[in-house]
């Protein structure tokens, strides 16, 4: 019923930016709290930063001040924008987001997106 499409991956040297956007596309749904995830080869999916639909956000130790995470409720996409990147930072990136559709709460993923930060 509701579909995410993520954008923006890429490769960037140490020190660069890039910035992230996940959609969220259906019918008859409404979106609520957003996440970004990340799992790096050989690690544990890792929550990055989470938003709610008033805005208000959380971070990981490892991101914050580093990486700012938005979103825009008319548009149902959410936004990272990662600042200072860092070789950790190599993962493929998924975002998140909890939905409803048809008075049923539903939970959803991206397909990911490979952000590869070369040092």
């Amino acid at each position: 019923q509701v579909q995410l499409v993520e954008s923006g991956g890429g490769l960037v040297q140490a020190g660069g930016s890039l910035g992230l956007s996940c959609a969220a596309f259906g019918s008859s749904f409404s979106i609520n709290v957003m996440r970004w995830y990340r799992q790096a080869p050989g690690k544990q999916r890792e929550l990055v930063a989470t938003i709610t639909r008033g805005a208000n956000t959380n971070y990981a130790d490892s991101v914050k001040g580093r990486f700012t995470i938005s979103r825009d409720n008319a548009k149902n996409t959410v936004y990272l924008q990662m600042n200072s990147l860092e070789p950790e930072d190599t993962a493929v990136y998924y975002c998140n987001a909890d939905g409803v559709v048809r008075g049923l709460s539903y939970n959803y993923w991206g397909q990911g997106t490979q952000v590869t930060v070369s040092s």
